[in-house]
């Protein structure tokens, strides 16, 4: 499996200026033939609360379940969490893991058809009963699915203590089925275990939600990526995000590894393309001064798969010191776009027209202007977009609210310069 890591930057600097700004574009080739470098381990965890039973919720998922580990590559260990008040493990018997192949398959779809509604939302305790099943598995690709259809019910700050104890030791991808689930805790959950959050808006849609998801875990094929950046003396980094395929904040994820360096999880990887704008603090040079900002590797324990090095220069050139490099601005205004995505409901939520008005008017210009093609139809569903260039709209006096909260989920969801959805 290869690595290959590109910054793309404007190195040149004003006199005076401290701040340099680069996209390091890290893109795998994937293992060899598709093959896993690591064995990989699946748990499916299902909402099984009371308030599952209505609109046919409960049958959907359980047929979207059977859908996940009919999609099981052979080999692949797996697990199912009925999640309940508490968590059930439905599948094997508890404390194990099954492997997938026709038998074992049968033998799930099977407990799957004996999964009912009743009780009620504890994620936390859903959580903590897959984490301490992917324990027994420590080098493989860990994935996690999570369906809810509604409020955690634990009490306040379980779940995010939960999360802090957990955090990154596997993947978790979140879904919520209808509209009675709140975005900021799938949120949360997708934001600490390096995953995605989604809305499912009718049950018909689990099965193939469920399909994507375990598609892409099942083309991983290896685990514990991580972004390690060097700095040298009085320089260091002010912040380090994901920005495509999605707005991800990895700044506090930071893991000290020796003098002047930190790690940051990237999760697991297949063949794929991810970017990172990374933020660095320089002491401000004098004229034709040049010096390594930053040293960004690729690793997977002491393994570097690839380097990629970033660079201040300052001069008295205005010519050279203001252009803007391309990537480093259309990553910012897509960083600016979920902010502004996220303020603009929040504002609605609170009946301030006004800052709603501003801040989607402003979400609409940036999509526009980045072609973010998917994110402007949504605002579409959301205001009237009178003039997308100048960022004119009106709010709708109704809106869906399955059409507000898939805005808010995908909000965080980017292209790439000159790529549009």
């Amino acid at each position: 499996m290869s690595y290959r890591a590109e910054a793309f930057q404007n190195e040149y600097l004003a006199m005076g200026a401290s701040e340099v700004n680069a996209i390091v574009t890290v893109t795998s080739s994937g293992g060899e033939g598709g093959r896993r470098t690591a064995e990989a381990t699946e748990i499916i965890i299902v909402d099984a609360s009371g308030s599952m039973q209505a609109e046919g919720r409960m049958a959907a998922a359980r047929q979207a379940a059977k859908a996940a580990v009919n999609a099981l590559d052979d080999g692949v260990r797996f697990a199912i969490i009925a999640g309940v008040s508490t968590a059930q493990q439905l599948f094997p018997e508890p404390g194990r893991l099954a492997v997938a192949g026709p038998r074992s398959r049968a033998d799930a779809l099977r407990d799957i058809d004996r999964l009912q509604a009743s009780g009620g939302t504890a994620m936390g305790a859903w959580l903590l009963l897959a984490a301490q099943l992917f324990e027994q598995r420590p080098g493989d690709i860990k994935h996690a699915i999570l369906l809810t259809d509604g409020d955690n019910g634990e009490r306040y700050g379980y779940l995010e203590s939960v999360l802090e104890q957990i955090a990154g030791r596997f993947v978790c991808d979140s879904r919520g089925v209808g509209t009675n689930w709140k975005v900021s805790e799938l949120r949360k959950i997708a934001t600490a275990m390096l995953g995605t959050v989604d809305i499912v808006a009718r049950p018909e849609g689990l099965t193939a939600a469920f399909e994507q998801m375990i598609t892409g875990a099942m083309g991983k094929t290896s685990a514990d990526v991580q972004l390690k950046v060097w700095t040298p003396v009085n320089a260091s980094v002010r912040f380090v995000k994901q920005v495509e395929p999605q707005v991800m904040d990895l700044t506090g994820k930071r893991v000290e590894d020796g003098p002047r360096a930190g790690r940051y999880p990237l999760g697991s990887w297949g063949q794929e393309s991810r970017d990172y704008h990374l933020c660095i603090d320089v002491p401000p040079g004098r004229a034709g001064d040049e010096m390594l900002a930053a040293r960004v590797s690729v690793v997977q324990g002491d393994t570097v798969h690839a380097q990629s090095l970033v660079r201040a220069v300052w001069t008295e050139d205005t010519a050279l010191s203001t252009r803007i490099n391309r990537q480093v601005a259309h990553y910012t205004g897509q960083a600016e776009l979920a902010d502004a995505i996220q303020e603009g409901i929040a504002a609605r939520e609170a009946g301030d027209d006004r800052t709603a008005t501003l801040k989607f008017g402003r979400a609409a210009q940036l999509a526009h202007a980045s072609g973010n093609t998917a994110t402007e139809e949504l605002l579409a569903r959301v205001v009237e977009i009178e003039d997308a260039t100048t960022g004119t709209v009106r709010l709708r006096r109704r809106v869906n609210a399955a059409d507000e909260m898939a805005l808010d989920t995908q909000s965080t969801k980017t292209v790439r310069v000159g790529r549009s959805q």
